[in-house]
């Protein structure tokens, strides 16, 4: 299933360029056929970044609360 909201983003991003859903979906599976392959390189997370999802899911986020503190923040070690 795809989310509503993103499902309209992009069906406007199409519509601008004159496609709709069905033709994009209809090039991309063209393209796979023809190069047995996807057009786009996968993003595969590797294990670090796979947690930072969990736990940004399940809430556990870290925030900085402005660009100042963030930049702080990263900047403290130096």
């Amino acid at each position: 299933r795809i989310d509503e909201r993103v499902k309209k983003e992009a069906e406007a991003v199409l519509a601008s360029i004159g496609l709709t859903v069905s033709d994009a979906f209809r090039l991309l599976m063209i393209r796979v056929a023809a190069e047995k392959a996807l057009p786009f390189e996968p993003l595969i997370p590797n294990e670090e970044t796979i947690q930072a999802i969990k736990a940004a899911r399940r809430g556990e986020l870290v925030t900085a609360g402005s660009a100042e503190n963030l930049l702080n923040s990263l900047n403290e070690d130096d």
